[in-house]
């Protein structure tokens, strides 16, 4: 009999003529023939491409996040090696005469100007300064209007505290301290490119110096490095008190501790913060003085605070013309915030870095001081250090 082909039991093509299994008594030349072969299946479409693995992106964010920790590493280290040049920088010692020429600076609180203070107050702070380098008092007298424009009602005790104080100090100036927020960083405060603003700037300095007010001092912030309102509204400032045989005086930013960092700063920040060396040259030169705020600094320690004054004091000699009085700033203050830590940010430090500045630099600038900030916030270890660290 025929045998059985059923699904899964027909012999496979590779069992055809073979001997029939044993018992299997078939007469061989009686058997069926074999069936023809199956004709092949016909040829599929290829199948279309598939999506891409998630293998890929695996890797792809495993390549971004390893760039990313190399680029951090890179930063660390850089951060390291210049809080490692800074330390370095305060260390040595300071050159002989790298003390006070007397022409220091301090500023005053707008309490001076506005009837709070007494002649009692006057005479205390004559006693404060009488043996010391300061020769400059910068008097807060505003602030300045967003448009420009200074309120008399801002400081109506100016000619009675002026008076007073040339009587208790001869020799002593009376600036004006002026201040207002620039619109650098957003739609509200001084904007300088308009020419109506900086008129109206002017304006306000002749009023200041017709209430008897030797000089203006501004500190207008965040001023960003580059700003060219800001040097032709100097221009025209100087070109005015020359004419009054005043002086012109400014609040500086920090300079770059590293070439172009205030770019790197504002692009991840938004606030640039520092200036190029060579935009605080351009400021410097059209000045009479200029004073850095050399704190609010970010450093942690009192070593590294001192080394960066230290080098912000070589950067700024370098750049500002002997004919410019330059002054470093000392922290005459002591709180605890985002860029100022009271612990590191000291007196005695700042002193130390600025003598350590000088005299690597040009030890004999005739034109240079310290100017201290602020005299409603300081102690008298501030006076102190102050006394023995550069005005003895």
């Amino acid at each position: 009999m025929d045998t059985e082909t059923g699904p899964g039991n027909g012999p496979g093509p590779e069992d055809r003529g073979t001997e029939p299994a044993p018992g299997d008594h078939t007469d061989p030349a009686k058997a069926a023939p074999p069936e023809p072969a199956p004709a092949p299946a016909p040829a599929t479409e290829p199948a279309p491409p598939t999506a891409p693995r998630p293998r890929r992106g695996r890797r792809l964010l495993r390549r971004a996040l390893t760039a990313l920790s190399l680029a951090l590493l890179l930063l660390l280290l850089a951060l390291l090696t210049a809080e490692g040049a800074l330390r370095v920088g305060y260390s040595g010692e300071p050159a002989p005469g790298t003390r006070t020429r007397g022409q220091d600076a301090l500023w005053l609180g707008h309490a001076w100007v506005d009837g709070r203070k007494t002649e009692a107050d006057v005479e205390a702070l004559a006693r404060r300064l009488r043996g010391t380098g300061i020769r400059d008092l910068y008097v807060h007298s505003g602030p300045l209007e967003d448009d420009g424009t200074l309120p008399d009602a801002d400081h109506p005790e100016a000619r009675r505290l002026i008076a007073a104080l040339h009587r208790e100090l001869p020799g002593v100036r009376v600036q004006a301290w002026l201040g207002d927020v620039v619109a650098s960083e957003g739609p509200t405060g001084l904007h300088l490119e308009r020419p109506a603003t900086r008129t109206a700037i002017l304006a306000s300095t002749r009023r200041i110096l017709a209430a008897g007010f030797q000089g203006a001092h501004f500190d207008l912030e965040p001023m960003h490095s580059g700003d060219r309102d800001y040097l032709a509204l100097l221009d025209d400032l100087h070109a005015l008190t020359r004419a009054h045989h005043a002086l012109l005086s400014v609040a500086a930013h920090q300079i770059d501790p590293l070439p172009g960092f205030h770019s790197f700063w504002g692009a991840t920040t938004g606030h640039p913060k520092w200036w190029s060396q060579a935009y605080f040259g351009q400021v410097a030169r059209r000045v009479d003085q200029i004073a850095v705020m050399s704190y609010d600094t970010m450093q942690p320690l009192p070593s590294l605070y001192g080394g960066y004054v230290a080098q912000q004091t070589s950067l700024a000699l370098e750049v500002t013309p002997p004919s410019t009085q330059l002054l470093m700033g000392l922290p005459f203050y002591h709180e605890n915030r985002f860029g100022h830590f009271a612990r590191a940010e000291t007196v005695p430090a700042a002193v130390r870095g600025v003598r350590l500045g000088l005299s690597r630099t040009d030890a004999h600038r005739a034109r240079f001081g310290v100017a201290l900030y602020v005299d409603f916030a300081a102690t008298d270890a501030d006076w102190r250090a102050y006394r023995q660290g550069w005005a003895r």
